[in-house]
């Protein structure tokens, strides 16, 4: 009876063992659904449909993009976090989803370097720091005369209070060592309207959703937030080239997946996202919105994120940031 009982135990501990290599071995072997936790039409989703054609051609299998919105983006990562990890349910993370919601909100879901797998990076954006047309500066040290002899506390606006904008400001102001009233919004859309409007003096945000405006003359680029100039704004400098030593500050997107997932489906989804990024016309759709595509090893991707969470969670209990 004893040794009936061991050989059963034996064959399930094969088993266990090989049914997931077997079932990574035909990965994949029916559609995949990337969850966008926001709704249609913003960036994160123009980000993955952007490359979900390309994608599932490499995949050779249908991708869907699947919109779950909510609590700023947490309710549709929580909801991956907690799917099978089987590689069929993977989540379009961004900064906002994975690094500062995280850092911020008193009461989350999921913790995204324990309950999430980080798959591969796909494009990367700056911040820029720009002025109303009425505010009067040119340069970013005319700004920052304007910081100190203005009677008022110098505007300006963010998407929103916990947002990565307002961690980037908080971090920036400290390194600069200047004051400055910050006004959050529900969005981009509305404190940009406000910038255009002159009803703040400033605003931090996203190259890719201010790049327009810029272009079109409707208010002025200062800074930028990255270690090296944007390749879309070459004639505007970097914090860092300014004087906030080191200054480099992005927001991210990538392809995550629930903790779990068996290394052979993490490298094949890995390399398939490398193939479709690197479509002439993938990487072209991106550069036109602004954005830089992002060339890592899977390996390398995941530490970039641990550094990125923890960076955050850092500056948030410093400014003691707290959204309930």
């Amino acid at each position: 009876m004893t040794k009936k009982i061991l050989t059963a135990s034996l064959l399930a501990a094969l088993l266990v063992g090989i049914v997931p290599g077997a079932a990574a071995q035909d990965f994949p072997s029916r559609p995949i659904r990337i969850v966008v936790p926001y709704p249609p039409g913003g960036n994160v989703d123009i980000t993955a449909r952007t490359v979900q054609a390309a994608l599932g051609e490499a995949l050779g299998q249908q991708v869907l993009v699947d919109n779950r919105p909510g609590a700023g983006g947490t309710t549709g990562s929580g909801q991956v976090a907690k799917s099978s990890p089987d590689g069929y349910t993977l989540l379009l993370g961004s900064s906002a989803t994975i690094s500062t919601a995280p850092a911020v909100y008193r009461n989350i879901a999921y913790d995204p370097l324990k309950d999430l797998t980080a798959i591969g990076p796909i494009q990367s954006t700056p911040m820029v720091i720009t002025a109303a047309l009425k505010t009067p500066v040119q340069s970013y040290a005319e700004f920052l005369a304007y910081v100190k002899t203005k009677g008022a506390p110098v505007s300006i606006a963010s998407p929103g209070a916990g947002t990565s904008n307002h961690l980037a400001l908080e971090l920036w102001t400290r390194q600069a060592g200047i004051s400055l009233l910050h006004v959050p919004y529900k969005g981009a859309g509305p404190a940009i309207a406000d910038l255009l409007g002159g009803q703040v003096d400033a605003m931090i945000d996203q190259l890719s959703a201010s790049i327009g405006h810029i272009r079109d003359g409707r208010f002025k680029a200062l800074a930028v937030t990255s270690k090296s100039r944007s390749a879309q704004l070459p004639n505007v400098p970097t914090l860092h080239e300014l004087g906030v030593t080191d200054f480099d500050v992005g927001t991210f997107t990538g392809i995550f997946g629930p903790a779990g997932i068996p290394a052979p489906v993490v490298a094949k989804l890995h390399a398939a996202l490398r193939k479709a990024l690197a479509i002439d016309s993938v990487r072209e759709r991106y550069r036109s919105m602004g954005v830089e595509v992002m060339d890592m090893r899977q390996e390398e991707f995941a530490a970039y994120v641990k550094a990125d969470v923890e960076k955050w969670r850092k500056v948030a209990r410093e400014a003691n940031i707290v959204v309930e």
